[in-house]
């Protein structure tokens, strides 16, 4: 069971996606894990062949507890122990509830569906999507609740920006950047292009983030116990709001080394998949730094937590226009504030201020992104 980010401590397997005998290839998805923030897709990391499944459908174990055991073709099978099952505290008497599968879940949040009204015909008495469109059919359509994964989800992240807070010696710093020349080259640039295939300023603000991690690779990176560790890319975590309530923080990997094009599509899939509950494991396990932008809700600046093992999170607020000194003239320039919060144990101020820096440098060459 991967760690899906430093608020999660368990999770429940939903289904198997391949089964014993089945051939797997590093990046497979191979089962799909209900967590506070949704199902995830889970992918394997070794190539070779599922000798056994070790945990079964519905079973909830702990972080780190073997899910399948995977050999080399020709490897002979061996024995595992079985997992650990988490026990939770005995819950009121009533009717249990029906497991969900992903897809009827999503069919259910998206017809606006009240779970707990629908009949389960699956295997097991398990939702199904068909089971979905039944009861959209024939009860009436619910607006929708907020409902144990969104209560979850707030409490699992309220704990997590706890500890953070409380164990990481937080430094902040913010610096306003003038985007005349990004903006200049952005509106040339987009001329040129379809309206689908247009480049969005935080396409510049990611990639600019990127290459500023290059420079100042302190910021980049994960705090154990073991110290500073250096992110083995630049893996940018992007703060996502989901619509129902929540955030999530899913990783666009090798940022520094993608045009900004793929970037742009990467980015835009992300943020879709993300909110329909379709993401990866690896998506939500190896950021190396994080970017939140609170621009279109009106905030001028933001000042965030940083997000464990992470040592570093940057923050853009709002794209104002103010009176901007140009070489002594007074004129009205497109700016924004740009934030970093780090810690402490793994970088300074003098280092937090040359990665600011070298965010306001990359764009301020935006041809170069």
């Amino acid at each position: 069971m991967p760690a899906l980010g430093a608020d999660m401590e368990a999770g429940t397997l939903v289904e198997w996606l391949k089964k014993p005998g089945d051939s797997v290839a590093r990046g497979d998805i191979i089962a799909v894990v209900d967590t506070e923030k949704g199902a995830i897709e889970i992918e394997v990391f070794d190539d070779g062949v599922i000798d056994r499944a070790v945990v079964e459908p519905g079973q909830k174990v702990p972080v780190g507890t073997v899910l399948a055991v995977i050999r080399a073709p020709g490897e002979a099978p061996g024995k595992l122990q079985p997992p650990t099952t988490v026990h939770e505290p005995p819950k009121p008497a009533g009717p249990m509830r029906a497991r969900v599968s992903p897809a009827a879940r999503k069919r259910a949040e998206k017809l606006h569906v009240d779970l707990s009204s629908v009949e389960g015909r699956g295997p097991d008495g398990s939702i199904t999507v068909a089971d979905i469109e039944r009861a959209a059919a024939q009860r009436p359509v619910l607006a929708p609740t907020p409902g144990d994964r969104l209560t979850g989800m707030r409490g699992a992240i309220g704990a997590a920006m706890a500890r953070a807070k409380r164990e990481i010696p937080h430094l902040y710093l913010s610096t306003t950047i003038d985007l005349t020349r990004s903006f200049t080259w952005l509106s040339t640039e987009n001329q040129r292009r379809t309206v689908t295939e247009r480049l969005l300023p935080v396409v510049l603000f990611i990639k600019a983030v990127a290459r500023a991690c290059v420079d100042v690779p302190a910021v980049n990176g994960f705090w154990t116990e073991h110290g500073f560790t250096s992110g083995p890319g630049v893996h940018i975590g992007c703060a996502i709001a989901l619509r129902g309530g929540g955030l999530i923080a899913p990783a666009l990997h090798d940022v520094d080394r993608k045009a900004l094009d793929a970037l742009a599509r990467e980015f835009g899939d992300l943020v879709k998949r993300a909110r329909a509950g379709g993401l990866r494991s690896s998506e939500l396990s190896d950021a190396t730094i994080t970017v939140t932008n609170l621009g279109d809700l009106g905030v001028e600046s933001a000042y965030a937590i940083i997000y464990p093992p992470q040592v570093a999170i940057v923050g853009f607020g709002r794209i104002v226009e103010r009176p901007w000194v140009v070489e002594g003239r007074i004129e009205p320039r497109s700016v924004v504030t740009v934030s970093v919060s780090a810690d402490h144990r793994a970088t300074d101020g003098r280092e937090a201020g040359l990665f600011l820096a070298a965010i306001d440098r990359a764009l301020q060459a935006p041809e170069s992104l």
